[in-house]
């Protein structure tokens, strides 16, 4: 154990082991934490690349109070911590020599973090203009009326329409991304199921999918409705049905993450009967080790919708 109470781990198992009870003490606020260890999990630790996967907890008393995972060279994802804890985090990776691209985490968490890590290395964080808001599920509320249509669970005799809906939707947030029937177990939309909204003469409109049960949560990612199609319901349609899913699955918890730039969708998961749980925010690091293309591969940035 580090004099400062931080324990750093390349064993996703050892990570879980340690933290997994206080992750799954709050799911909804630990949603990246618990899927990205799992992924680890699942995948091994070499499917992430050169750079093995890092995770870490602090403990007070014996007690695990607060954790982070680094999956190099995406942006260090952190749980709620206080402003003392991030200066702490903050100063260790410093001493350890880390040199981090960007921070996610919720709102106040990233900022405190951003703040620190600037007067421990001198390196300069800017706000990332991506907002999101976590939502979790309440009593659902289906759209009334539902649109024309049928939804439609996708099998694995679907996958050349699972890529193609999941490319659309990766060109539509930014996300490069290479996805073909060689590469599509690497990606991040290999691990869900999909759902198509179909119109009554079985044309596809909208696509959800689900992230697996995790600590008892599922996650709702992702939302997509092409633009022209957008404002005739299918999405809140599509949305309902898979919450549905989840529900029917045994989730305590279904969770989503929304643009906060895009008002139609944040009131359309609000109607469904999603109230929000806290704002996330990413902040980029400006410094000789920093390398502005990694932008895009925050794991959070995409969990987001496209309605």
């Amino acid at each position: 154990m580090r004099p400062d109470g931080w324990y750093l781990t390349a064993d996703v198992d050892d990570f879980l082991a340690r933290a997994g009870d206080f992750l799954r003490s709050r799911p909804g606020l630990h949603v990246m934490q618990l899927t990205w260890a799992e992924r680890v999990r699942t995948r091994g630790a070499e499917s992430f690349g050169a750079d093995a996967p890092v995770f870490g907890l602090l403990e007070r008393a014996g007690e695990v109070c607060a954790t982070f995972y680094r999956l190099p060279p995406r942006a260090l994802g952190l749980s709620p911590l206080t402003p003392e804890q991030a200066d702490s985090l903050a100063a260790h990776l410093a001493t350890l020599g880390h040199s981090l691209p960007s921070v996610s985490a919720d709102h106040s968490t990233a900022t405190q973090f951003a703040e620190a890590w600037q007067r421990h290395t001198g390196a300069t964080p800017k706000l990332r203009d991506t907002r999101l808001r976590l939502y979790r599920l309440g009593t659902l509320a289906p759209p009334d009326p539902m649109p024309a249509g049928r939804g439609r669970v996708l099998g694995e005799q679907d996958l050349e329409q699972v890529m193609f809906w999941c490319g659309e939707f990766a060109k539509a947030v930014g996300e490069v991304v290479s996805m073909d029937a060689g590469s599509w177990a690497d990606t991040r939309f290999a691990d869900k199921r999909y759902t198509l909204w179909e119109t009554s003469d079985g044309v596809p409109v909208s696509i959800a999918g689900l992230n697996p049960m995790i600590g008892g949560q599922i996650q709702v990612d992702i939302v997509y409705t092409p633009a022209h199609l957008r404002g005739r319901r299918y999405a809140g349609a599509v949305t309902a049905e898979v919450s549905r899913a989840a529900v029917a699955a045994g989730a305590r918890d279904v969770v989503l993450f929304a643009d906060l730039s895009n008002p139609a969708s944040n009131a359309l998961y609000q109607r469904l009967g999603y109230r929000a749980l806290t704002d996330w925010a990413a902040y980029d690091f400006s410094s000789p080790s920093s390398d502005p293309t990694l932008h895009e591969s925050d794991p959070a940035l995409h969990e987001i919708d496209r309605r």
